[in-house]
């Protein structure tokens, strides 16, 4: 590694420690030439599939979008950041998993969905009746229906998460 000061060709790692989550290895380097310190950051590059829109256009994969469409539907709700960081990183690594270079925006729509679902009711309800554009108040009804049937199970998620993130202030 090129030291950013003085552009000598080699530092040396004084310390590593993993950090966020441990899927990144911070790394505290030195130049040997000039004296001074820097971090670096580790990460394995993992390519992520391509998105395949309607009418068949491709793009790359945008967690920033993915991240984006959560902050709508979940707009002036209770639901804490943590949550929402947990539930864009379940999807990420879902399509790290899935081994597909290409997957439709139609699963992904889905992905965001089920984890909407589990944070909350309300979000989800907002998403889906865009997502699968709902075209009368019926097709809300019928949603919410569905949602009532699953609701002894998400109440009970709802609460675990909500828990997770009463602890993790706790410790802080």
């Amino acid at each position: 590694m090129h030291c950013p000061f003085c552009q000598h060709e080699d530092t040396r790692v004084i310390d590593s420690r993993l950090a966020e989550d441990g899927a990144t290895v911070r790394r505290r380097r030195e130049c040997p030439k000039c004296g001074e310190r820097f971090n670096t950051f580790e990460t394995a590059e993992l390519k992520l599939p391509s998105i395949v829109k309607s009418g068949e256009r491709r793009e790359p994969f945008d967690e920033h979008k993915l991240r984006v469409s959560f902050e709508r539907a979940l707009q002036k709700r209770p639901v804490p950041t943590d949550s929402v960081d947990t539930a864009v990183r379940e999807i990420v690594n879902d399509l790290r998993r899935c081994g597909e270079r290409e997957v439709p925006s139609r699963q992904i729509g889905e992905l965001v969905m089920r984890e909407l679902k589990k944070l909350d009711q309300v979000a989800y309800v907002r998403f889906a009746s865009v997502y699968r554009k709902f075209e009368d108040v019926q097709a809300f009804r019928e949603e919410i229906e569905k949602l009532e049937r699953d609701l002894p199970e998400l109440e009970a998620l709802q609460l675990s998460l909500l828990g997770e993130s009463v602890a993790r202030r706790k410790k802080s």
